[in-house]
């Protein structure tokens, strides 16, 4: 059988490589030489870039296999998302592998602005001795504000009071417990462009944050006081800042983003003394470069093995919290037991979350039940990015509810379902002792307790005595063994629901032959595939 091929279109890591290890056909090609490009990623499995490719809805388009676009660092600006959504191909970056680089070269900017190291040196480098020019001023007993407390903006706080600073940040998203904990007080943005001494600014760039620090936030500032953005080009207004800047509204500035990259030789914050740039090196480390390759390969693994990948951009992906991590699989076992149920076309489906789970965040478990709903019901290969758009695609409305405590089981996941002829679907699943067992506990009101197995019978028939020896002489004619078997019923006499888990598969007939045997009104086999 062939490998999947994995296309590596800039030089990456020879670590990226080997995190890819020996399961894939690993070819290069330049992906700036456009034709070169669109007839590689032609018959690409996954395609991994840095930001010179341009990975469009054109070269997208020129593959049939594409399942997976790697970035091997943060930015997406190349990656057409929303193509690749469309397309059902996941992209993935390395949203961690420069925050380390990124908050070290914010540091940098500081003190080279505090102390005015670049221009010193090039005067010392021309000859000139300039000891008075070039008198600084100490971080020791300063303010510094941080607007917005993420990852890089928490690195960069831990580092900056080492250095004695008092540090506040403006951050509408974070908590006063986490403010707290390290150790920066919260203010609004205002009072932290009046307090202080050096700003630095980490917030993504989105329509309301492009150009969040103009010419009205930055007459607020002190006169002696310096702004660096290590983060995007134009969450500071350019034409504000060199305003501000020429007119000493402000000290100094340290820039490594700008609003066009690389900047024009004539842009005018450029010709300026009290600026300092560098041409976007926030990334720019050998240990950065190479945690985003290694990250990335990491996810290719993942993606073309059909497994969730938690650095995905278009599915919900992001840090999943290990508590929630083994619902994942459970989630995805129901919906294939949901869907093998099925007797009609699926309109709708809630995936409903019960007990400690639900303070977390749990979305995953829905993409995981999509996932295993579709599974054996499409021809295409379903993934946690497809999944959504297959329900998307045959109407199906679909819904996330965390509903609180569950009254017998620590965490209880369900998927209530209704289908085209009207009927209802439920079936429910838990986690169990030390290790976490798989277990399905309920099926259509009928309450069981059945670890999942590769292959399972499911069974509904009116109750009455020796139905149950009927079906095991079936099955132990025809050689198929029974491993386990539960038996449910809502009142003695009335339906009845067996559960059996058997080690093969058993063969149509041999279902047509006991679904008559015990005039069952449901009888379907279930394969779980993993």
């Amino acid at each position: 059988m062939a490998k999947p091929i994995v296309l590596i279109a800039e030089e990456l890591s020879p670590a990226t490589v080997e995190a890819l290890g020996p399961d894939f056909d690993v070819r290069s090609v330049d992906g700036t030489d456009r034709p070169a490009l669109l007839a590689a990623i032609a018959d690409a499995d996954a395609i991994l870039v840095r930001s010179a490719t341009k990975v469009d809805a054109e070269a997208i388009a020129a593959s049939t296999k594409l399942k997976v676009i790697a970035r091997a660092g943060v930015g997406l600006d190349n990656v057409d998302i929303k193509a690749a959504t469309a397309a059902g191909v996941m992209v993935v970056n390395a949203p961690t592998s420069n925050i380390i680089s990124a908050a070290e070269l914010t540091v940098g900017h500081i003190l080279s602005l505090a102390r005015h190291i670049p221009a010193a040196h090039a005067a010392l480098a021309q000859g000139q001795w300039k000891r008075s020019k070039y008198t600084g001023t100490e971080l020791f007993e300063k303010t510094v504000g941080i607007i917005g407390l993420g990852r890089i903006g928490a690195l960069i706080t831990a580092r900056l009071q080492a250095f004695g600073v008092k540090v506040v940040a403006y951050d509408p998203y974070i908590t006063s417990a986490r403010a707290q904990q390290l150790g920066v007080t919260p203010v609004s943005l205002d009072e932290l462009l009046e307090q202080s001494d050096f700003i630095s600014i980490h917030m993504p760039k989105t329509p309301e944050t492009t150009g969040m620090i103009g010419a009205e936030q930055l007459a607020k500032m002190k006169p002696t006081a310096s702004i660096v953005n290590v983060a995007r080009g134009g969450l500071i207004d350019e034409a504000a800042l060199h305003d501000a800047l020429v007119a000493g509204t402000i000290r100094s500035a340290g820039l490594d983003v700008f609003v066009s990259e690389p900047p024009a030789p004539e842009t005018p914050l450029l010709a300026l003394e009290n600026v300092i740039v560098t041409p976007h090196l926030g990334a720019s480390t050998d240990e950065a470069q190479e945690k985003a390759g290694v990250s990335v390969a990491k996810s290719v693994r993942l993606a073309l093995d059909g497994e969730l990948v938690p650095d995905a951009v278009n599915v919900a992906g992001g840090v999943i919290d290990p508590l929630v991590r083994p619902g994942i699989p459970l989630a995805e076992k129901l919906g294939q037991v949901f869907s093998g149920l099925a007797t009609a076309a699926l309109t709708s489906v809630d995936v409903e979350v019960r007990g400690e789970l639900v303070d977390y965040d749990v979305k995953v478990l829905r993409l995981a039940a999509l996932k295993g709903i579709f599974t054996n019901v499409v021809s295409e290969t379903v993934s946690y990015v497809n999944a959504p758009l297959l329900a998307e695609q045959r109407g199906v409305e679909v819904r996330l509810i965390a509903a609180g405590a569950s009254d017998e089981y620590r965490n209880l996941i369900t998927l209530r379902g209704a289908l085209a002829d009207g009927t209802q679907i439920s079936v429910s699943g838990t986690l169990t002792g030390t290790k976490q067992t798989e277990k399905l506990v309920e099926i259509n009101g009928y309450d069981v307790e059945v670890p999942f197995a590769e292959h399972h019978i499911v069974m509904v028939y009116a109750d009455r005595p020796g139905i149950v020896a009927v079906y095991g002489k079936e099955f132990g004619e025809a050689g198929i063994n029974i491993a386990g078997m539960q038996i449910a019923r809502t009142e003695a006499g009335g339906q009845a629901l067996s559960v059996l888990t058997i080690d093969s598969p058993a063969p149509d007939a041999l279902l047509e032959s006991v679904r008559t045997a015990i005039d069952a009104q449901l009888l379907r086999e279930i394969d779980i595939t993993e």
